[in-house]
């Protein structure tokens, strides 16, 4: 199975100012979350953030902001509770007038759509990151984790996080999968910005 930008969200979990500094690798882990979401801003995939204990971690890094479309604070380390209502659209609201039609004649309001697929990616990977997708799994979301965008203090703390996550359901994907399968094609209008956004 493959990405399709359509039906996905991308989720960036706590790449925050006092926290990236003591991330394993954390210049590589962060530049591919920069290339993931403006990859999504290209191809209209909304992006959420989070933020854990901002009072002491600090803002989400400064060229990530612009990106999202919208950051939470949290202070529980599995940040589902406060992205939920970001990744579940509200109901439509009913269509025409309830008084002049029976109600069996009214027309029901056709499902809000649906984005099924969180991409995921964030520190620490063996705390917040694997709450959160745990959490999103239970949930019923298709969860697809950025390993190349993901870090936590120590990589032994990182890749047990890897086996737990893939051993719950979790797709474990690189960045450039995620890019190139959102866009499918080398005519896609984006392909030559990518290709120079991961050279």
């Amino acid at each position: 199975m493959l990405l399709d930008a359509d039906d996905c969200q991308l989720v960036l979990i706590d790449y925050q100012a006092r926290l990236t500094p003591a991330i394993h690798d954390a210049a590589a882990v962060l530049a591919n979350a920069r290339r993931l979401a403006q990859m999504a801003r290209w191809l209209g995939v909304p992006v959420w953030a989070t933020e854990q204990n901002p009072d002491k971690l600090g803002g989400t890094d400064a060229a990530l902001v612009p990106l999202c479309d919208r950051i939470v604070p949290k202070m529980a380390f599995g940040g589902a509770d406060a992205l939920l209502p970001l990744l579940t659209p509200p109901p439509a609201a009913p269509r025409g007038n309830a008084r002049s039609l029976p109600r069996h004649l009214q027309k029901a309001a056709p499902p809000a759509p649906e984005r099924g697929t969180v991409v995921i990616a964030g520190c620490e990977t063996h705390v917040c990151l694997l709450q959160s997708a745990l959490l999103l799994l239970e949930a019923d979301w298709d969860v697809w984790v950025v390993q190349d965008a993901c870090g936590s203090r120590t990589e032994r703390n990182r890749d047990a996080a890897y086996d737990r996550l893939a051993a719950a359901g979790c797709e474990l994907v690189t960045t450039e999968m995620v890019g190139f399968e959102w866009l499918r094609d080398c005519q896609h209008p984006q392909f030559k910005a990518w290709q120079g956004l991961i050279k």
